[in-house]
């Protein structure tokens, strides 16, 4: 298992179009992806529950990935992040 810990940078949050990316990103990928925010995990690749996060701009979360593509997996999610969601 590898973590991360993210901040999310774009100013809009973890609103539905990014929440999108993650999930289009995290269905890539055979290991079983987690985001975690204080004592709530959400599957990444669900959008539903990706939402349900509420992840505000300065919000920061935690990022778990268990499986046999597990870094890569971590990398293309923090990168992301890293992106701003491209926005």
């Amino acid at each position: 298992m590898v973590k991360q810990d993210v901040i999310i940078k774009n100013r809009a949050g973890l609103h539905a179009r990014p929440a999108s990316m993650i999930v289009q990103t995290a269905s890539k990928f055979s290991s079983n992806i987690y985001i975690h925010k204080d004592d709530i995990q959400v599957n990444a690749k669900s959008i539903m529950n990706l939402l349900t996060l509420g992840g505000a701009y300065k919000t920061e979360l935690l990022i778990s990935v268990e499986g046999e593509d597990e870094q890569a997996a971590l990398d293309a999610i923090v990168a992301l992040f890293e992106s701003k969601f491209e926005e």
